[in-house]
């Protein structure tokens, strides 16, 4: 009973006032009906102001309720939205490494327990760290890095992999799985149709309250795909973490592609 009466106390307090502003209001303008007495009357009129703000008071609180409601759930579903676009990352990266470790683990290659150790941590980051708000923009790069020591195991060809950072520091708060996506499309759009002569070449650059993400890499413009699902989620995901406040830009010319994405961190 203490407790309900805790929970309610305010509705109880307005039906209260509303109830004794209404009594008030019937007895005063009755005895002002009977003697014309102007005190009455000035008690009539206070009566009914406090019943009026009480019902602005009601309608108001309602209307409030309401919002905060819309509100909550808003917030949700963009939280439910961005979870799902999280848990569409490209599988094709895992599929081909476990593929390749199939046949290292046949053949007994010395690295496939270098390259089952570095897959477990990729997949550790991407299951837990990718469950977070943010993360640093250190921890980003390290996962880039996991990602990019995979590949040089995987593929017999050179690679030219070349990472770059201009960074004032490495705490910078970020969403995160935001930048692998674009490494992933680097590799499967770029270095693996072609043979000979692949190059990655990623600029990270981290000053004042922007980060700034640049990858390049060539690729085979007959195979070339223009978009994709990954670019699509990407796009998604930075309208839901950073609205207004990022810029993503894509080209590709004379064989090679080119991403830069920049974010403002508040």
């Amino acid at each position: 009973m203490i407790n309900w009466l805790r929970r309610h106390v305010k509705a109880i307090i307005v039906l209260i006032i509303l109830i004794s502003s209404t009594i008030s209001m019937l007895h005063l303008k009755r005895a002002y009906e009977l003697d014309r007495n102007s005190s009455s009357e000035e008690e009539f009129k206070i009566a009914q102001l406090i019943f009026g703000l009480t019902i602005g008071y009601v309608v108001f609180s309602f209307l409030f309720n309401k919002w905060k409601q819309y509100q909550q759930l808003k917030n949700s579903h963009a939280q439910a939205q961005l979870e799902l676009l999280k848990s569409k990352m490209d599988p094709h990266f895992f599929f081909n490494t476990l593929n390749n470790l199939y046949g290292l683990a046949i053949e007994k290659s010395d690295d496939t327990a270098p390259i089952i150790l570095k897959l477990s941590e990729v997949m550790r980051y991407t299951i837990y760290n990718g469950e977070k708000e943010t993360v640093t923009l250190r921890q980003e790069i390290e996962h880039l890095r996991q990602y990019i020591e995979i590949h040089k195991i995987r593929y017999k060809t050179d690679i030219n992999i070349q990472l770059h950072q201009e960074l004032s520091t490495e705490e910078f708060l970020v969403s995160p799985l935001l930048f692998i996506n674009l490494l992933e499309n680097a590799f499967k759009h770029g270095v693996e149709t072609l043979t000979v002569g692949a190059f990655i070449n990623i600029y990270i650059k981290a000053k004042r309250n922007r980060v700034s993400f640049e990858i390049e890499n060539n690729f085979l413009p007959s195979v070339y795909l223009h978009g994709g699902t990954g670019l699509n989620n990407l796009k998604q995901r930075l309208k839901l973490c950073y609205p207004k406040r990022h810029t993503f830009e894509v080209k590709a010319t004379d064989g090679v592609y080119k991403a830069k994405l920049e974010l403002t961190i508040s």
